[in-house]
């Protein structure tokens, strides 16, 4: 087992090891649509980490190739430990299938450690619930709403705690402009999956929704932001305007520049709805990509 307080230094065992900013992609993202991947957030100064890797590595490789380890070096991928929100380390996160789907932060005892990394091999041979899950994502990609509504129910009488399940229903019923029925669905979802980061993405879709029925016209809110560019409660109406209308890169960058304008204002309203957009989609977006990539370039310029 390898000492944390080592800068750089190779991790122990064949399913882990240390990625970089360049290598995330590949390691995490496209890697975790084979295997769940754990991503350990973490830094040669922090004391608790000392203590986490070590346990984390020995549930990874009794796991025995059902699951993976990359490690991130926070001081050497400060861009992508705020690509990713990691206010305190240790972080964790759990990929599969393309996407964040549980973590933690802060040290666990071993048994919790266990626990957590046991529920991610789970996942690997599920009965086919899985699989049901994601023709039921294609369902509603294709737009055929009903279809993939039934079909997500149809999983959660068969496992209640289906996280995929109880986000696809919920998003059904958004694309219905039923917001009220989306949050009763995640209303009724056992707690111990309500922080899942696929749940917390579809209440910032919830969110997101309400605010559009409230949005202006784009073309006036443009105007009030041209003449008056420190008119910073119109730069945030345009982004959300241009959220309504589906222009959500372009709804990216008025927010980046409302950052760029004044950060403070408002207690930081510009970075809170550009989070909230960023949760709405999926982790590897190009979107949320490059719009993390720019506001990370801001913060830390």
């Amino acid at each position: 087992m390898i000492e944390l307080g080592t800068p750089n230094a190779p991790t122990a065992g064949a399913h882990i090891i240390d990625i970089t900013q360049d290598t995330f992609m590949a390691e995490v993202v496209e890697m975790s649509k084979t295997v769940p991947v754990i991503v350990d957030f973490w830094a040669p100064w922090c004391g608790p980490c000392k203590t986490l890797g070590p346990a984390l590595e020995a549930a990874v490789s009794a796991a025995d190739g059902k699951v993976r380890m990359v490690k991130v070096d926070v001081d050497q991928n400060q861009m992508l430990a705020g690509q990713m929100r990691v206010q305190s380390i240790p972080t964790v996160f759990a990929f599969w299938q393309g996407e964040p789907i549980d973590g933690f932060q802060g040290a666990l005892p071993q048994s919790e450690i266990d626990a957590f990394v046991a529920k991610l091999t789970d996942l690997v041979d599920d009965g086919g619930l899985d699989a049901a899950v994601e023709a039921a994502d294609e369902m509603f990609e294709a737009g055929e709403i009903d279809d993939a509504a039934e079909t997500y129910a149809a999983i959660l009488e068969e496992d209640p705690k289906n996280v995929g399940a109880f986000a696809g229903l919920a998003k059904c019923h958004i694309a219905q402009d039923a917001l009220d029925e989306a949050e009763a669905v995640l209303n009724g979802m056992p707690a111990e999956i309500s922080e899942n980061p696929m749940i917390e993405a579809v209440f910032a879709q919830i969110a997101l929704a309400r605010e559009a029925e409230n949005a202006g016209p784009v073309a006036d809110l443009t105007a009030a932001v041209a003449a008056d560019p420190a008119n910073m409660q119109a730069r945030l109406d345009l982004a959300t305007a241009l959220h309504a209308e589906g222009q959500v890169e372009e709804a990216v960058d008025a927010l980046l520049a409302a950052f760029k304008q004044d950060r403070d204002w408002n207690e930081g309203a510009a970075k809170e709805q550009l989070f909230k957009i960023f949760d709405s989609l999926k982790a590897n977006d190009p979107i949320v990509l490059n719009g993390r990539r720019k506001l990370s370039s801001m913060i830390f310029v």
